[in-house]
């Protein structure tokens, strides 16, 4: 969040009943799997847009305006998305629309919005929702490149190269197999196998017995869905212990509840949300981070995860677009979000640009693990010593 917006957000406010009498709402749809197999994630990012509306409406809004959300559950079905997309375009007449939730979601309403030139803020991570670029759509989490990318770096830095991929059969995890499988040949990685699971799984262990016979280092998991969960627990009931990676698709501790103990050593590159509590004062996102963090926990009394700070992040980029252009309209508002440059959010410093509409560089990560049923800091383990 700039300093401007954070001003804006602590500044002597006008009471929400008021803002309504004094100036028509900004009106921004949201398009969230609140309910059905991605409610891990729909069900905090509606909670914390709405905890967002509440603050800026309370501060005075924007441009003198109070902010509308109208939020619209899919259920995670992406026939549902695109009917609430163009309902939300036609009849709502939005100014912009943050989420859906998922890859897939996303990908069907993207030529929508992109059509109807309404800006499009996804809270879903896969990389084909920006790379073809697309002028009115935008994202806030991390690149799938960029996760792949620090994975294997920590794995060559553990001498394993020999790795097993798992994925889901979701848009998010097909697109993190193909990324997987494109950055492995460079960086000295071999995938000895590669095997896709329904999202609804409810058992691993055939795939997993594949992969065990392969005589592989360490798997790689990639998942956005709750069956990635299964992954440790069928490991440990086959004896398997390699090392399992999971991309920042595993960040929230409701996956490291599904799996239990199994999730203990998970390590995955996430943002720095997590570990909140161990980023120095002069961590440039850290203020934004505890803005969001404490309230919503103190609301909702449980943990905030990535998926809540991508919708907080929507949101505030989408009203930092209407201030910037200091205006309520589509193209001025897509035009001033294209230019946001150094905006601290929950997920990372945005550097948004008319080449890059995902905005955030390596630094967004950091590589994390399971400690205790926590999320920490992975301090990865000392090199062995070299004879003498």
């Amino acid at each position: 969040m700039t300093k401007s917006l954070r001003s804006c957000l602590l500044a002597t406010a006008l009471t929400p009943a008021l803002l309504s009498m004094a100036a028509d709402p900004i009106v921004v749809g949201a398009i969230f799997a609140v309910t059905g197999p991605a409610g891990n994630l729909g069900l905090p990012e509606k909670r914390s847009a709405e905890l967002l509306v509440e603050q800026v409406n309370a501060a005075g809004g924007v441009l003198g305006r109070p902010v509308k959300l109208i939020v619209k559950d899919s259920g995670s079905s992406p026939e549902k998305a695109v009917s609430f997309c163009k309902q939300l375009i036609e009849e709502d007449g939005v100014l912009a629309i943050i989420g859906p939730s998922t890859s897939g979601e996303t990908m069907l309403i993207k030529p929508i919005c992109e059509e109807e030139k309404v800006p499009l803020i996804s809270c879903a991570a896969a990389e084909v929702i920006v790379n073809p670029l697309a002028k009115y759509v935008f994202k806030t989490p991390q690149k799938d490149s960029q996760a792949a990318t620090l994975i294997f770096r920590t794995l060559k830095a553990q001498g394993l190269t020999r790795i097993g991929v798992t994925v889901d059969n979701t848009s998010f995890g097909q697109a993190g197999k193909a990324q997987l499988a494109a950055l492995a040949p460079d960086m000295g990685i071999t995938i000895a196998a590669a095997e896709t699971y329904d999202k609804a799984a409810t058992d691993l262990t055939d795939i997993l017995a594949k992969i065990k016979a392969q005589n592989i280092q360490a798997v790689v998991n990639w998942s956005v869905v709750p069956a990635q969960s299964i992954v440790p627990r069928n490991m440990r009931m086959l004896g398997m212990t390699q090392p399992l990676f999971q991309s920042h698709g595993f960040g929230s501790l409701r996956y490291v509840e599904q799996a239990g103990e199994a999730a203990e050593g998970i390590v995955f590159p996430c943002g720095h949300l997590l570990v909140a509590g161990e980023l120095p004062e002069t961590h440039p996102q850290k203020k934004i981070i505890m803005s969001y963090k404490v309230p919503y926990e103190t609301r909702f009394k449980e943990e905030a995860n990535s998926f809540g700070g991508y919708a907080w992040d929507a949101l505030a980029i989408a009203l930092e677009g209407v201030r910037k252009a200091n205006a309520v309209d589509r193209a001025k508002v897509r035009d001033a979000i294209e230019g946001l440059q150094g905006f601290a959010g929950v997920t990372g410093v945005f550097n948004y640009s008319p080449t890059d509409h995902g905005g955030l560089s390596l630094e967004a990560f950091e590589m994390l693990t399971v400690k205790g049923g926590k999320f920490t800091i992975y301090r990865p383990p000392a090199a062995p010593a070299q004879p003498q």
